[in-house]
């Protein structure tokens, strides 16, 4: 096994989080019970904040990089886990206060591993990544609300070219539910309606601050943008419905009223990928195992070396990238 590699490290600079390429040795590892020889990560939002300094993800310095990570167990202190195991890692703190994914090796505490399903390859896996199964997630949660039917009322997913978006259109249009995609990027149209969706409407359309209980439109929702964008779903959404919101890449804020709660009953359910306990996991992955059409997500998925890291945050950051953008880490 060849005991030194490359990784993307955050460092402190003059009080500021900056990243870039370093060397390390296995031995420069925590001291975690499993070493995963780690064969794909991924960027996400959070990645780009984390590797462009434009966020402080990393709570504690030095830090490496990236929130996930599919590849092999090499060696195990844990009876749970043997070499030769093939897992994923979504969240657990990773990058913000556990060393993260971008570099050959890592090594990760037992409870942080999950399965990989027979029919994914690492790379696939992180195609999925932390996007994709946040967006499993916001669908399980969704279904167990009762809200959504196959057939039934629309299902607004905002945000719909990225990651999140691109996933949860697939997975809700597997199951027969009508999705309408919301999206800034009109050359996108195609490429959604291809995923699944069958209605597309203008992203603008729903940052413009509007009454607190507007027109019913939505059964449910998949929201990864928040700010207004989620207060205009959530006044859209019909009676009893319910938002399923995990991501703020418009923003944090939300200028709402209770009316759509106590006159609608509309629900407002919050996901949370990073700390989800393993059965919530395992249920994600089975339906993307399940529901996942290989050519969709062969559609939404670009392949990057991790040496082009830099300029892929600055571009997720941006709004330039599409689907899933997955890192070759030995490259």
């Amino acid at each position: 096994m060849t005991d030194r590699f490359t990784a993307f490290v955050i460092e402190d600079a003059n009080g500021k989080p900056k990243g870039g390429f370093k060397e390390l040795s296995v031995a420069d590892l925590p001291d975690h019970e499993v070493l995963v020889e780690i064969a794909f990560s991924a960027l996400n939002y959070k990645d780009g904040l984390a590797v462009s300094g434009k966020g402080r993800i990393a709570r504690k310095l030095p830090m490496v990089a990236g929130i996930d990570l599919a590849g092999t167990v090499v060696e195990s202190r844990a009876p749970d886990w043997k070499p030769g195991d093939r897992v994923v890692v979504n969240g657990w703190g990773l990058s913000e206060t556990q060393w993260g994914a971008y570099g050959r090796f890592q090594r990760v505490k037992p409870e942080w591993l999950t399965r990989l399903p027979d029919v994914f390859t690492p790379e696939q896996a992180m195609a999925i990544g932390t996007a994709g199964y946040t967006a499993s997630l916001c669908v399980d949660a969704l279904e167990d609300r009762g809200v959504i039917q196959p057939g039934g009322g629309e299902v607004l997913v905002t945000g719909a070219a990225g990651g999140v978006g691109s996933v949860a259109i697939a997975l809700l249009a597997a199951r027969g539910y009508p999705v309408t995609a919301s999206t800034g990027r009109p050359e996108q149209a195609d490429y959604l309606k291809g995923l699944g969706a069958t209605g597309i409407v203008e992203r603008a359309s729903l940052l413009e601050k509007g009454a607190p209980l507007q027109k019913e439109r939505w059964a449910g929702a998949v929201d990864s943008v928040g700010g207004i964008t989620l207060v205009n779903a959530l006044s859209q959404t019909v009676y009893g419905g319910a938002v399923a919101a995990c991501g703020l890449a418009g923003s944090t804020d939300l200028p709402t009223t209770v009316l759509p709660f106590i006159l609608r009953g509309v629900a407002l359910l919050g996901i949370d990928s990073v700390m989800a306990p393993a059965a919530r996991r395992e249920r994600a992955w089975a339906r993307l195992a399940r529901d996942l059409d290989s050519g969709k997500l062969a559609a939404m998925t670009t392949v990057e070396p991790m040496s082009k890291l830099p300029e892929l945050a600055d571009a997720i950051l941006a709004g330039k990238t599409r689907g899933r953008v997955v890192i070759d880490v030995n490259r």
